[in-house]
């Protein structure tokens, strides 16, 4: 009896072991099997999503690339150039005039002393016409020795005398006074002096300050005309783009002298001066 009860207790027919080594590598399988396939389908998912995304972002952006070229394109092309121009006239403030005599003698020593005694009467002329003393320049003496000719005009060696002459100068911001004596100077050659009056020099000694108001008109005349032009196709103008001064002509009153290098007149006491002005606006 008892060998019988042993032989039915082998390893090979225990239930536990039989049930412990059949069932654990089972289960165990399954469930890497189930988790394996749940990942593959997030990622795959994610890809897609990611994908989308791009997708996405590249035709947004390019929408607006591509609406802001056209609105580029539009604000450069939609724009109106005209030139403005300015004139005001002026009376110039600030003269120079320039007066010289002479005196020809055979002897240089008899000219030098006739000369300073014409010096002595034209500096009582312009002082007689209320010139101060010490606005009166004296420049130096200028010497010319004067030659004989011959039958064919030209010079020889033999010396006839010499030629002195000297300049006065006066500036002054009184320049009706200048004008003035610049015309009747000459009155010196009924005093038997050898006088020639220069004519004055006139300029405006404000010209910066009188520039920037002068470009302000412009660039309004400039607005102006562009606005003008504008309203006939129904639009209207918005802010300046670029502005560029042009050069300045200063004439005389009645002149149409122009020059792409600009004209600065010297010459006439009342004067015109023109500014001009090149500017862009936008077109709304």
């Amino acid at each position: 009896m008892e060998d019988r009860t042993e032989s039915n207790l082998t390893p090979n027919s225990n239930p536990f072991i039989t049930k412990e080594i059949g069932t654990t590598p089972a289960g165990h399988s399954g469930n890497e099997n189930k988790d394996g396939g749940g990942l593959n389908f997030l990622k795959n998912t994610q890809i897609i999503i990611l994908g989308l995304c791009i997708a996405g972002a590249t035709i947004g952006a390019s929408l607006i690339f591509s609406k802001g070229f056209l609105s580029v394109t539009k604000f450069m092309r939609e724009q109106i150039t005209v030139t403005g121009s300015a004139q005001k006239n002026i009376k110039s403030d600030y003269a120079v005039w320039i007066g010289t005599f002479a005196r020809r003698e055979i002897l240089m020593a008899d000219a030098y002393k006739k000369l300073g005694e014409d010096l002595g009467k034209v500096q009582k002329y312009l002082t007689g016409q209320g010139i101060p003393g010490q606005d009166i320049l004296i420049n130096q003496i200028e010497t010319e020795t004067v030659y004989k000719k011959n039958e064919k005009g030209n010079d020889t060696n033999t010396i006839e005398g010499y030629r002195l002459k000297q300049f006065v100068e006066l500036r002054s911001n009184d320049v009706d006074k200048i004008a003035r004596i610049s015309r009747e100077a000459t009155d010196l050659i009924n005093e038997g002096i050898e006088f020639y009056s220069g004519s004055p020099e006139y300029s405006y000694t404000k010209l910066d300050e009188l520039k920037v108001e002068m470009l302000a008109k412009a660039t309004e005349n400039a607005k102006l005309r562009a606005d003008n032009m504008v309203k006939a196709t129904g639009n209207k103008i918005g802010f300046m783009r670029s502005a560029k001064m042009g050069v300045f002509q200063i004439t005389p009153v009645n002149s149409t002298e122009i020059s792409d290098w600009g004209v600065n007149d010297t010459s006439s006491l009342e004067k015109k001066v023109t500014a001009v002005v090149n500017a862009s606006f936008s077109i709304e």
